[in-house]
């Protein structure tokens, strides 16, 4: 038997680490993406011709991280409606479960029914892909959106807004509220959540500032967009940390689950609730004084936006390379930006003076 030397033990140990690290960023929305396989959207030999008309009759198949969340529904819709407008035909299917592979079968079985094009919310960067890549190498456009696969295994990804921007005004907005000080949590989605990930590591970042240093993050637990069990993780968090000042749910479904425990609790106006939540599902608490405020994009646009760059990919207009530009029907023209990310625009901030005139 061949033993190694401490120094190639140790070399190879390294490139463990650094590999290991790689693949623990990859699929991060807004941030360059890097590992050995997955370093940099998927490559094509094809030349953009931004003069193409859009193809009639193209076939968009919308893959949300699990068919009952309201919110990638308001998404989905949104994109469908929008392939009617240029001759196209949409539809949504996927997994009732937001696991890491749960979305596997839907992509294998889309591919055999040769969608034009596949719009993903990925639950996990990399479980998604292997099938798609095996799509995109029949021809078949893969756009990612909400939530990042890895780089590679997609075109395009089309981000509400920037992920620094996401993450660090979340934290900017609970600490105002808190007056910078005060023991604070996190309600995530599920623990693969690329957005969801992405956004956490910008909240971390941007508490280490001294401004913060009177805030501490004392815990981060996952409800797995699943309303039942972002409740009960709510009320986990609220009886461990007895000191708890505020909580941040960068989760639709979270924001709402954690809005319903507070309300009319003994917690109620001694523990501020941020995040990212729909008008409709949070305005009701707004009202009652439950949460102050919140924040998000319209969901409907990004579903709009997501359509409209699918059918550019499949037309031909763009091919997923930086610098390339597409119009988006009525939201105008959207430049691809690097690793492929579109990004829709800046999040609303949504409190009781402009909640009502929100509708989604």
């Amino acid at each position: 038997m061949i033993q190694s030397s401490p120094g190639r033990r140790r070399a190879a140990a390294t490139a463990a680490a650094v590999c290991a690290l790689a693949v623990a960023l990859a699929g991060c929305g807004g941030t360059t993406k890097k590992d050995n396989d997955n370093g940099g959207p998927a490559k094509t030999d094809a030349k953009a011709d931004p003069g193409a008309p859009l193809k009639k009759g193209l076939k968009l198949a919308f893959l949300p991280k699990q068919i009952n969340n309201p919110y990638e529904k308001i998404i989905d819709e949104a994109g469908i409606t929008a392939a009617g407008e240029f001759g196209g035909k949409g539809k949504e299917v996927g997994p009732s479960d937001a696991s890491a592979s749960s979305q596997v079968s839907y992509i294998n079985t889309l591919v055999q029914q040769r969608q034009d094009a596949i719009l993903i919310a990925a639950n996990d960067p990399n479980a998604v892909c292997g099938p798609l890549k095996q799509a995109m190498k029949k021809d078949i456009k893969v756009v990612a959106y909400d939530s990042d696969t890895a780089p590679a295994c997609r075109q395009l990804f089309i981000n509400q807004a920037s992920s620094e921007e996401i993450g660090r005004s979340q934290v900017q907005h609970l600490a105002k509220q808190l007056d910078y000080k005060g023991q604070i949590a996190i309600l995530s989605a599920t623990q693969n959540a690329t957005n969801q990930n992405t956004w956490i590591r910008f909240m971390k970042d941007e508490l280490s500032k001294p401004a913060y240093k009177n805030m501490k993050l004392v815990k981060t637990v996952y409800g797995d967009d699943d309303d039942q069990k972002s409740f009960q993780e709510t009320q986990g968090l609220l009886k461990a940390y007895p000191k708890l000042k505020g909580i941040i749910a960068p989760t639709t479904v979270g924001i709402a689950a954690a809005a319903r425990y507070i309300s009319g609790s003994s917690y109620e106006g001694k523990v501020v609730l941020n995040g990212l939540g729909t008008p409709n599902q949070m305005r009701k608490y707004v009202k009652d004084g439950t949460v102050e405020q919140f924040a998000l994009w319209d969901p409907k646009k990004l579903g709009y936006l997501g359509s409209y760059a699918a059918a550019a990919l499949a037309s031909g207009q763009i091919t997923g390379a930086e610098g390339e530009k597409f119009k988006a029907g009525k939201l105008g023209e959207y430049t691809v930006g690097k690793n492929g990310e579109v990004i829709l625009g800046p999040p609303t901030v949504f409190e009781k003076s402009n909640i009502d005139r929100y509708h989604f």
